[in-house]
């Protein structure tokens, strides 16, 4: 073969190689994995539903990472294991951040279980006898949330002024009704009913252990702070996985699923769904 084909045959390979490599690249770039923490409850069933269809579509592959500690998916994110997790309240993040010193963010608000008081032994509240025995969250943002519900039915009165972040039960300030209030770790709140009178149990912790929003002897008038949300680093805020997981809670297609589901009635929707 003469040297001049010899080159040109060189050049073409090399050109061919180049291009591949570009290719190989782009499908790369478009197959994103997308790492996303959760602990046990809706959020998860949600998101499959719901949230990762849209993302499909778009050239991300999910990976789903499940937690079993109220920290740990904050960690995760922070050490850039996993890119977002989705299962706290604003609050809870602001307090994990404090307390750990990590630098994460919410993007968007997710639909949202009440916190509850759940009963195996009484069928209504009046049938509660002074005295019982009630379990509610260990931490402190979520046992605010226990005292609201039991000072908004009169049981207790909590001191006025008290920052949802370091509250316990030593700042109730009338117990009317000599309630037993025993603090315990939110995940084993929905067991503890086959020995409390009462336990208040958070919404994604009563989902996942088969407990029915309807069967709650009183729900959470549940307020925007503890509105669950999707959490990044904030460096992340604004990068295009974070954007493209907020464009899908916020899509309509997000909110027809949603909606359809008789499982998910009763919990506390986000500003951004339509009010129909």
């Amino acid at each position: 073969m003469p040297s001049r084909f010899r080159g040109a045959t060189r050049r073409s390979l090399v050109l061919a190689g180049l291009a591949g490599a570009f290719l190989a690249n782009a499908a790369g770039a478009a197959a994103t994995e997308l790492s996303v923490g959760f602990m046990p409850g809706p959020y998860r069933d949600a998101f499959a539903k719901g949230i990762a269809p849209q993302l499909e579509k778009q050239g991300y592959t999910i990976r789903y990472v499940e937690f079993s500690q109220g920290v740990q998916p904050n960690d995760a994110v922070e050490r850039g294991q996993i890119q977002a997790n989705i299962f706290q309240h604003s609050l809870y993040l602001e307090a994990t951040n404090k307390r750990q010193g990590f630098d994460l963010v919410p993007v968007v608000h997710v639909p949202t279980p009440p916190m509850g008081l759940y009963s195996q032994k009484h069928k209504t509240l009046a049938a509660v006898p002074d005295g019982a025995t009630v379990t509610l969250p260990a931490d402190p943002v979520n046992a605010a949330r226990a005292l609201n519900i039991l000072a908004a039915i009169g049981w207790v009165q909590v001191k006025p002024g008290v920052d949802p972040i370091s509250v316990s039960e030593r700042d109730i300030v009338a117990n009317p009704k000599k309630l037993r209030l025993v603090p315990l770790d939110a995940a084993q709140a929905p067991r503890s009913l086959a020995d409390a009178d009462l336990a208040a149990v958070q919404g994604n912790f009563a989902v996942a252990s088969g407990l029915k929003l309807t069967e709650a002897l009183k729900l959470e008038d549940m307020t925007l702070p503890y509105v669950n949300v999707v959490a990044v680093k904030r460096a992340n805020a604004n990068a295009r996985f974070a954007q493209d997981i907020v464009a899908a809670y916020r899509s309509p297609e997000f909110q027809k699923v949603f909606q359809a589901n008789p499982a998910w009635a009763g919990y506390c929707l986000p500003d951004y769904f339509r009010k129909d």
